[in-house]
């Protein structure tokens, strides 16, 4: 990405980072959709929703804040490329996977066993 801001695209705006976010989403959503479609997996998915253990209403809000979640991380990783430097990005990126885990276990008081230790020690 850095590479493409410096050769191709010869800009580095803030406008340039959310186009850059935006194509790469919309291709991924495109294979998704046709991949969700060819396979007939989308048969499932009321099946699915109706089998949440919360509800239809949580199922779809756990989907739309994940995606809004997924979206601003990239936003802020393509931003980071942008500012800073790739290798940057991908250390911050690197060293902020085990956080979600030890917030699950802090504030959802999941329970840690020695499968998600290894998984821990083996994310960065």
């Amino acid at each position: 990405m850095q590479y493409s801001f410096q050769k191709i695209l010869k800009k580095e705006t803030f406008s340039v980072v959310l186009n850059m976010q935006i194509y790469i989403a919309l291709v991924a959503t495109c294979a998704s959709l046709i991949g969700l479609f060819a396979n007939g997996e989308w048969s499932s998915l009321k099946g699915e929703m109706e089998g949440f253990h919360k509800g239809r209403v949580s199922y779809v809000m756990t989907l739309v804040w994940t995606a809004v979640a997924w979206q601003t991380t990239s936003v802020g990783v393509v931003g980071l490329i942008f500012a800073v430097s790739s290798l940057f990005s991908n250390v911050i990126s690197t060293l902020s996977l085990p956080i979600v885990p030890i917030f699950a276990v802090i504030f959802f008081h999941n329970k840690i066993g020695g499968v998600k230790v290894v998984s821990l020690l083996m994310a960065p």
